[in-house]
Order: C-alpha cells, then sequence, then structure tokens
C-alpha cells in the first residue's frame, strides 16, 4: 500500500498544476493538518483517492464543520483496506485561536485512543499534528510535541506515525527519526510517500467493538 502523506504547505503539483494519473500509484492520502478544506476536496476530487485528515492548530473550522469528500480521523480509529488508522489533531494551545489543548487535555485524548486501540486489535498507523515531544519537534512553545504522545506509543506499538507542523523552512527538521518505542515518527510538511508492504499488515479478527467503516 502506498500513502501520499501531506501538511502545513500548499504544493502546485497537487492543485493548480495537478497532472491526470499522477497519484495512480497512490492508495490513500493523508492529511496531517494545517490544509484549507478546499484544497483537501479539491485534491480528493482530482486524484479520485480516499483522503483522511486531522486538523492542524490553524483548522478550527474544519474540525468543527469538517471536510467535504473527506473522512476525520480526529480522536478515532478507521480501516482501510486492513490498516487500522487512527487520528489525534490539533497542537498546544500556545493563545486562544488556535485548535489546540493543554498537555492534560491531551493526555486525556491519547488515553481514550489507546483504549480505542486495543478494542480493535491495534493499529497500523497514528496520525497527528504535533509530533511527540523530543522526537521532532522545536524548542518553542508552539512547536513542541506532546510528551502525552511519547506514552501513548510505548503503549500501542504503532509501526509509523505520521505528523506535519515543523516545516521544512524552520531550519532545524528531521525527515524521520525513530522513537524509543521502535515507531518510524515521519515528517510530512509538504509531502512524503510512505510505503506500507502488505505483508506488514496484520489480519485481525473484527470484534465490532468499534465502528469497522471503510474510509
Amino acid at each position: 500500500m502506498r500513502i501520499l502523506a501531506i501538511a502545513d504547505e500548499e504544493e502546485s503539483w497537487l492543485a493548480d498544476r495537478f497532472r491526470p494519473h499522477s497519484l495512480d500509484d497512490v492508495d490513500l492520502i493523508v492529511s496531517c493538518g494545517d490544509l484549507p478544506a478546499r484544497y483537501l476536496s479539491n485534491l480528493a476530487d482530482l486524484s479520485n483517492k480516499p483522503l483522511a485528515f486531522v486538523p492542524g492548530n490553524h483548522d478550527a473550522a474544519e474540525a468543527e464543520q469538517g471536510v467535504p469528500g473527506c473522512v476525520d480521523i480526529d480522536g478515532t480509529i478507521r480501516r482501510f483496506h486492513g490498516l487500522h488508522i487512527a487520528g489525534l489533531g490539533g497542537s498546544l494551545a500556545y493563545n486562544d485561536s488556535v485548535y489546540g489543548y493543554t498537555e492534560s487535555q491531551m493526555a486525556r485524548r491519547a488515553s481514550r485512543l489507546a483504549v480505542l486501540t486495543y478494542a480493535a486489535g491495534g493499529i497500523d498507523l497514528l496520525v497527528t499534528h504535533v509530533p511527540p515531544r523530543g522526537f521532532g519537534d522545536l524548542e518553542d512553545y508552539a512547536h513542541n510535541g506532546f510528551s502525552c504522545f511519547n506514552k501513548l506509543l510505548e503503549g500501542v506499538s504503532a509501526p509509523i506515525m505520521l505528523h506535519g507542523h515543523i516545516h521544512r523552512g524552520y531550519g532545524r527538521m528531521a525527515d524521520e527519526v525513530t522513537h524509543v518505542s521502535g515507531t518510524r515518527v515521519i515528517n510530512c510538511a509538504g509531502h512524503a510517500y510512505i510505503d506500507i508492504p502488505d505483508s506488514a499488515i496484520p489480519a485481525r479478527v473484527d470484534r465490532r467493538i468499534w465502528e469497522p467503516r471503510a474510509l
């Protein structure tokens, strides 16, 4: 399975310069936040690919109203061709206008997601807007990651975590780091391709405790 992950920066090759069939090899598009609803909807229409998203810190409207033609995975788990995808959007609440949470608020959301993960039999992909604290974030408060994400990764054992928020133009930016839990933490600001072999997606018994709809 090939995933196109996007975040933070509108890119012309995915909008006004989009070419037919340019994403034929992509199975799923995932947005890690801070991209306008019109951009996401247009990309889903142009590519004719399913698009799942979490809201970024500038996406309060998208968090409240949704994005036409796209699937909001914030705070929940969805299944796509056997792949279990979980999402937690938002950043640290560094001012009153952002879509953000305190550390304790996000810790409660992460705990709930951990329970859903257990009920679902595990997750294969965690999608967030910000990285875990200490793994690809920056030192200024607005670009800190959440400390509770470290505990979440240690508990759910997700093979891959995708995030945005740390733009390449900020200078210090790692494309990928390995978390102490073994999770690959990938910065998708702009775009990144992630290839997941079918053999790496485990067969699971559908417990039907969580909503088992495919994207």
